[in-house]
């Protein structure tokens, strides 16, 4: 696997909330923990938890806006992840046809 690929990130858009966040503050153009709690089956504090953890991945940050912090997802980071998982997907579609190839080739010595 490359050495370009970031733990962090790809840790932080493991979890499928913190995916559901990242697509509601796209679609809504940001939103607070306030406003991700009503959208979402977790408490607003579980939400400021997720939300940290994708700060500090970079993918979204945070402004304030009055009594709380207003996320947006920074674009940037997102399309790095995206980038990371596709050259992830590519190498180990490689090395599945690699072990196709030599299991076709086993095959073929035995018959």
């Amino acid at each position: 696997m490359s050495a370009t690929v970031d733990d962090r990130l790809w840790s932080a858009v493991g979890d499928p909330t913190r995916r559901r966040m990242l697509d509601l503050l796209l679609a809504d153009g940001g939103g607070t923990a306030t406003t991700l709690s009503g959208q979402l089956p977790v408490t607003r504090q579980a939400v400021a938890k997720h939300l940290g953890v994708l700060d500090r991945a970079g993918l979204v940050h945070g402004t304030p806006s009055g009594r709380e912090r207003r996320y947006e997802v920074d674009e940037a980071q997102l399309a790095r992840a995206v980038a990371q998982l596709s050259a992830v997907g590519a190498a180990w579609d490689a090395r599945l046809h690699r072990i196709k190839r030599i299991a076709e080739a086993i095959r073929q010595r035995r018959d």
